[in-house]
């Protein structure tokens, strides 16, 4: 078995959240794995919400590619990412006009990522009966995207780096292991390393963070993610793979 992996980076990101408030958008703390999805799908060319029609569930992109695992390891210290508020007006035409049609200036204010950086795996599970996925292995290693990839929205490019194929083991989990990506909270449960000599103190990052979109409004399906170099002591066979001395759980 093999995982594609590269270096996603960006000099901002934005991954709107879809609470509504009326004056700040904000933004999750990390990629999540629908918009990841895009990103392929964009590498791909396939369509997007825009292009959904009323008797599709999804959109095309997510449709055809919701069955990939990806795992997501943040290479921010501690898996935090800086965020800023940025403010800045809409100069589209039909934002700028009030509710009797007359000019306004539309203001709008976004939370944006600064500097995120993360390594994503892919797994190549099943790449033999799959064109779609050799044909996203294929564009990913020869570097031919049919759209341009962005974090979150097109304001943000994305930095896709250090594409590479390597072997993958599925490695064995009888007592705590550390988990070097972003992994479920129901996974199990944390065990804190003792003593003085610890190369780095223990850290924990977590948030709800998208992994499924669901078919009558598409909206988020969210769980509980953890980013963490504390042990975890699986309570059920969930699969932890090893790649080149990383265990990674995919999602």
């Amino acid at each position: 078995m093999e995982t594609l992996t590269f270096k996603l980076s960006g000099n901002t990101a934005f991954f709107k959240q879809p609470d509504v408030n009326t004056y700040l958008y904000y933004t999750y703390g990390n990629i999540h794995k629908i918009a990841l999805l895009g990103l392929f799908g964009s590498i791909l060319g396939l369509n997007g919400y825009n292009q959904q029609k009323k008797n599709e569930d999804y959109p095309e992109f997510y449709q055809k590619l919701k069955t990939l695992k990806i795992a997501i390891c943040p290479l921010n210290d501690q898996g935090y990412i800086p965020k800023k508020v940025q403010v800045f007006n809409n100069s589209v035409g039909y934002y700028n006009k009030d509710k009797q049609d007359k000019p306004c200036n539309l203001i709008v204010k976004e939370q944006w990522l600064e500097k995120p950086v993360w390594q994503i795996y892919l797994l190549l599970d099943g790449l033999n009966e799959s064109l779609l996925l050799q044909s996203l292995k294929k564009r990913m290693v020869e570097k031919r995207f049919v759209y341009l990839p962005y974090l979150g929205k097109n304001d943000h490019y994305a930095n896709i780096e250090a594409i590479a194929v390597h072997p993958i083991i599925r490695t064995m989990t009888e007592t705590p292991i550390i988990i070097d990506s972003f992994f479920p909270k129901k996974t199990g449960e944390l065990i804190p390393k003792r003593g003085l000599g610890k190369k780095e103190p223990d850290f924990k990052y977590e948030e709800r963070l998208p992994i499924a979109l669901e078919s009558v409004c598409n909206q988020y399906v969210t769980e509980s993610l953890i980013f963490t170099n504390i042990p975890v002591k699986l309570n059920q066979d969930f699969p932890v793979y090893e790649v080149n001395g990383k265990n990674l759980m995919y999602l």
